[in-house]
């Protein structure tokens, strides 16, 4: 829950209260302290300072989400949150699963949806871009729900920074019902390079410096960007905002 403003704090009675201010303090905080200092060992130089509250809020340009994302939960969900991801990540394997955590929860509700999209980093993750094309194929093979198993598993399995042997990957496509030939066959195409290339192109675009990197959609249309692995409290804390934008429709709960 956000944080309860002190006994001598009043807010004026003729001033509307904004609901992203104190989730976006909780969140910058978080960004400043954790993701800024994570990032500027990942991409030199950087600025802290400036770099982890910059398009925090505003106006954010990425791709609509359209045919080709991955979507658990309602897509009609009041809050939608894209997450651009890389599986060899160790914060991404961590933010996966606070997310599993919100979806367990949110998504249930039917409130917030969760996309998605590939932003493989190969100058720290060699093997972290044929584990995209990997999810992908699960994704040809057996559907939106084969696609959110095998990237389940392949965080689950990973202890990050390209620790899983790439042999694994059909093992694990195997394990969660695919056929083992087909999917071995899949992993040798191409054909999903263009995708993870747009998606990772429209994750730097989106003001993305490293991963995870999150914009979450408010019901109004808004846009947050969520840099580095917030934890549960503050994702909460921004998700209620959100739901505060405008009322929910609860025909699409």
């Amino acid at each position: 829950m956000p944080p309860q403003q002190p006994e001598y704090y009043r807010e004026p009675a003729n001033q509307k209260h904004n609901p992203w201010i104190i989730p976006m303090a909780i969140v910058l905080s978080g960004a400043l302290v954790g993701a800024g200092i994570y990032m500027s060992k990942r991409f030199t130089p950087v600025d802290t300072g400036t770099e982890a509250s910059k398009n925090v809020i505003g106006d954010i340009n990425i791709n609509p989400i359209g045919p080709s994302d991955h979507i658990l939960g309602n897509p009609n969900a009041p809050v939608k949150i894209v997450e651009y991801t890389d599986t060899e990540c160790p914060y991404c394997k961590t933010f996966h699963q606070t997310m599993q955590i919100i979806m367990n929860g949110y998504g249930k509700e039917g409130k917030v949806a969760w996309v998605i999209r590939h932003f493989p980093i190969e100058q720290l993750h060699k093997r972290a871009q044929k584990e995209a094309v990997a999810t992908e194929c699960a994704n040809e093979l057996g559907g939106q729900s084969k696609f959110w198993e095998y990237i389940d598993e392949v965080f689950a399995r990973t202890n990050s920074n390209d620790s899983l042997d790439p042999a694994e990957l059909p093992k694990i496509a195997k394990d969660i019902g695919l056929d083992e030939k087909d999917f071995a066959k899949c992993l040798t195409t191409t054909k999903y390079d263009n995708l993870i290339l747009t998606q990772s192109q429209d994750a730097v675009r989106a003001g993305a410096t490293g991963t995870p990197h999150s914009i979450l959609i408010a019901p109004n249309g808004s846009k947050v960007a969520i840099k580095g692995s917030q934890p549960y409290d503050v994702m909460k804390a921004i998700i209620d905002a959100a739901l505060e934008q405008t009322p929910i429709n609860t025909a699409q709960n």
